[in-house]
């Protein structure tokens, strides 16, 4: 279909929410959560398919134009960085982005002493950069909070919702740095050449995220 449009979604609650959302538009998709190893499904009129990719993959397929439009967390926009227009704020999936440690650790360290534990990368250079703190960054992908525990880390930089792990293990916010929650997006090109179909969309989904926050 010419203006078939496509999302890019990671599967689990971000998908869901964003199933909710776009039924209430119109688009009959409820069957895309059903269990499936499909990785592209598409809509029941098929004038919009679904690709389910990881998280941090999402904004990559919007950039490169493989999808239209996608849903992600505003922690993987910032760190990942795209070439990728941000439309709105869905308002679930929210969390802050932290700095978390023991209650003691002092966070004004001299220059290279202070070691920080991120899967945020970029988005640690970057803090620090603009405070004119240099650290040491050590990316890791699983379990964080052991950075500190062990000894690997002074600090960690991680997504915080509850706070329950963190205080589980001892741990507590030392710093927000970000709030953050799921944001819709779109490929520059496609929100020109689909227009007549992206725009539509995009209208109903604002409408309602804003009755949603009235």
């Amino acid at each position: 279909m010419k203006d078939k449009v496509t999302f890019a979604l990671a599967k689990g609650r971000l998908a869901e929410k964003s199933v909710d959302i776009l039924e209430k538009c119109g688009v009959d998709c409820r069957h895309i959560l059903e269990p499936s190893r499909k990785l592209v499904m598409m809509d029941k009129s098929g004038k919009y398919e679904f690709i389910f990719v990881k998280p941090s993959d999402v904004p990559i397929y919007v950039e490169h134009g493989v999808a239209d439009i996608g849903v992600v967390g505003k922690d993987t926009l910032l760190e990942e960085d795209r070439d990728v227009y941000e439309l709105i704020d869905l308002g679930f999936a929210k969390c802050r982005l932290c700095l978390a440690g023991y209650k003691d650790t002092d966070l004004s360290k001299p220059k290279n002493s202070l070691r920080v534990a991120t899967k945020y990368v970029n988005v640690a250079k970057d803090y620090f950069d603009a405070k004119g703190q240099n650290v040491e960054i050590i990316p890791l992908h699983g379990s964080i909070e052991l950075g500190p525990i062990v000894g690997l880390s002074d600090i960690i930089l991680d997504i915080v919702e509850s706070g329950k792990t963190l205080q589980e293990n001892n741990l507590c916010v030392l710093e927000e740095i970000v709030h953050c929650s799921a944001r819709l997006i779109t490929n520059k090109v496609s929100l020109k050449t689909k227009a007549e179909t992206i725009k539509p969309l995009v209208n109903k989904i604002d409408a309602i995220i804003k009755s949603q926050n009235q």
